[in-house]
Order: C-alpha cells, then sequence, then structure tokens
C-alpha cells in the first residue's frame, strides 16, 4: 500500500496502547489501535516483519468533515496529533498560516468533544500511561474544552482558552520528553526553562503573527496561584484569569494521572482526592468542583473491577440515577471475553468495587467498544 510509511523505532512503548493501526508491508492490519505490546521482545518480533502505518494524515485548519456521522475520536486521535505538531511547527518557524491552523485544530477539538465527549475523555485516561508532550497537550485542549463549558465560559472565552492550551507550551515542546524520561533531580538550568516557557511561548507566537492579547494573558498567567506562591508575576485571587487557572488545573490533572520515569501516576481515586484539597485556595473553588463534576467518580477510559469480579472499562458517565457504564472485557476467572458486554453499575451485581490500574494495560478495541463500527 502506497500511504504507509515504516514505523521508526521507538516509536511503539510497551504496555502502552497503540495509538493507530498498524500495518505490514502488504497493508495487512497486524495490530489495531487500543492493542498493547507485551513485551520488549514482542516488540523486537513485530519490527522483524516490518511496521507500517499511515503517512500523515494531518488535516488544512478548513478540512473539518462534513459527514453528518458522530466523529469517532479514536480515529480522530492520529489526526489530532499529526495535526498538533505541524501547527506547532508552523508556529515556530513563523509561517503565515499560524493562526489559521491553531484556529482550526481548536475547532476540531471543540468538534470531536463536543459529539462524543464520553470518549474524548477516554483517551485522557487510556493514553495516559507515558504520554509524549504532544498527547500531554491534546489532552489538555480537551479537558480545558470540557471544563471551560462546565464551569460557565461562554462560546468565545472557552475557545480562547482550548487554543490556549494547545500552544501555552510550545517553549518545552523540544525539551518536555527528555525532562519526563529523566529520574534525576532538575538542575537551575531546566528549572530556569521551565520557569521562563509562558513568556518564551508568547514569543514564539508574536513572531509567526498573531496578535491576540487575551490568549498572551492566559498563557503568561497559567502558572500563578489564587494564594500567590505562583510564577512570573506571584498575582492573586480574580487578578488572575479564571481561562489561566483551568488551564492550570487541566495540566496538574493530567501531570497526577501520568507515568513519569522519576515516579508512578496516581490512580483516578487518590488524583480526585488531590483535586479536592486544591480548592482550598490554590484555585478558585469552582474550577476544580467543575474538574470532578467532569470526571464523576470514574471517568470514562478507568479500568474497574466489578462487584461479579468481571473487570471492565468504564464507557459512559453516570445518566439519570444509572451508570456508570461498563463494557466487561475479563471475566470473573480472569478469561478474557471474546466480545464485550455492557453493564451498569447502578445494578447492585455489577457495582464497581475498585479502580484496577495494572502496569500493562490490556489490549482493546477502542472504537468496538465505543460503539463506533
Amino acid at each position: 500500500m502506497s500511504n504507509l510509511v515504516r514505523i521508526a523505532p521507538g516509536a511503539l512503548v510497551v504496555g502502552k496502547p497503540l495509538p493507530w493501526t498498524v500495518y505490514d508491508a502488504e497493508g495487512t492490519v497486524l495490530l489495531r489501535q487500543g492493542y498493547v505490546i507485551q513485551s520488549d521482545m514482542q516488540l523486537e518480533q513485530l519490527f522483524d516483519r516490518g511496521l507500517f502505518q499511515p503517512r500523515n494524515i494531518e488535516r488544512s485548519p478548513d478540512d473539518i468533515p462534513d459527514d453528518t456521522r458522530q466523529l469517532n475520536p479514536f480515529a480522530e486521535y492520529p489526526i489530532l496529533l499529526q495535526t498538533l505538531e505541524s501547527t506547532i511547527k508552523a508556529i515556530t518557524a513563523g509561517e503565515e498560516s499560524a493562526l489559521k491552523r491553531l484556529l482550526g485544530l481548536t475547532r476540531m477539538i471543540e468538534r470531536t468533544c463536543d459529539e462524543s465527549p464520553d470518549a474524548s475523555l477516554a483517551l485522557v485516561h487510556l493514553y495516559s500511561i507515558e504520554p509524549t508532550i504532544h498527547e500531554q497537550i491534546l489532552f489538555y485542549g480537551i479537558l480545558c474544552h470540557t471544563i471551560g463549558q462546565t464551569f460557565g465560559l461562554d462560546k468565545a472565552r472557552t475557545s480562547l482558552l482550548t487554543s490556549a492550551a494547545l500552544v501555552a507550551n510550545l517553549a518545552l515542546v523540544p525539551v518536555a520528553d527528555q525532562l519526563n524520561a529523566s529520574r534525576k533531580i532538575l538542575n537551575e538550568e531546566q528549572r530556569a526553562v521551565i520557569r521562563k516557557h509562558p513568556q518564551r511561548s508568547i514569543q514564539a507566537l508574536h513572531d509567526a503573527g498573531i496578535r491576540n492579547n487575551a490568549l498572551f494573558e492566559v498563557i503568561a498567567q497559567h502558572h500563578e496561584q489564587s494564594d500567590g506562591s505562583g510564577y512570573p508575576k506571584g498575582l492573586s485571587g480574580n487578578d488572575i484569569r479564571a481561562e489561566a487557572e483551568i488551564l492550570a488545573m487541566a495540566e496538574r490533572y493530567v501531570a497526577m494521572i501520568t507515568k513519569r520515569a522519576y515516579r508512578e501516576r496516581m490512580n483516578i481515586t487518590d488524583a480526585r482526592k488531590l483535586i479536592n484539597t486544591l480548592a482550598d485556595g490554590k484555585f478558585r473553588p469552582a474550577i476544580p468542583r467543575a474538574l470532578l463534576t467532569i470526571l464523576t467518580d470514574y471517568p470514562p477510559g478507568t479500568l474497574v473491577r466489578l462487584g461479579n469480579n468481571e473487570v471492565g472499562v468504564v464507557a459512559r458517565r453516570p445518566v439519570r440515577h444509572r451508570g456508570p457504564f461498563v463494557k466487561a472485557i475479563i471475566g470473573p476467572r480472569g478469561n478474557r471475553y471474546s466480545g464485550t458486554f455492557e453493564r451498569d453499575c447502578s445494578e447492585p451485581e455489577f457495582t464497581i468495587e475498585a479502580v484496577e490500574q495494572p502496569e500493562v494495560m490490556p489490549s482493546m478495541d477502542f472504537s468496538l467498544l465505543w460503539g463506533f463500527r
């Protein structure tokens, strides 16, 4: 198949769901998106066969599908990541298309989240093991759009917030993956890079011809804190824009649930407890509450063990005293189901007993589990 390109070694990670479907040189599907490679040996064997993925499928800023079918966030995921990467490159290169690309990507994320909110949130949790910097930024965009709506921002301010989430960390992109993979304590030079990244990101946007003072203000303030302990200016209270605090909240949550070389990730129960504490001085209370409302006790994409000892993945949040709704994938005796079964966790037999956080995620066909095919 001429539309395939070879996957570079290092692009696939043991224990992390595949972000796209993998093919052999003849175009035969080897592994579907969501499959989890279990060991280094298995990874080497697969590369011996030759692994391929579709060529870049980035969309132009105006290329938003007219198809009236519900968007599938799992199919959109690699497209969003590639479009994000090219948008960041356009901004840092000072290309004339930079603003158009940023606004187009913002619209893509908004439509994906609005049409398929549960599946969009599931992306954040299913791919949270060791995300790249581009994945982290995409997670910020998804969360900011959703938190902004729940917090009560109007459409214009929510769009501004989503755009800010996509570019606030521009200056960290070249070094973020290296920092996340390091087990060493940050040195003073690295700390200085981190502290200066809001202003450097703003400068990159300005150099690319983008002139939006509200956008710049959100980026400049997204490490300020309501109690005055943030940076760069030590702002406090209502001097900090709500959009900046929402972005900070999204970044904080993603940091909690993602694995880094120097620490393990939190499970959702512990993360929710920590979010609750952030309402006491670090953030205006309505922002952590908005995030907790979105997540519910068990957000989509979370693995859970049920009262009947099945293991499943949360697919949908509660609706009118029913749910959450879980797709069971592993039976009570540990056998993997060949199909999947939806469980309403408001029923006593299927009550959620515990959050599961295995070292290696089980393989899942995400599109199938969420009913997109």
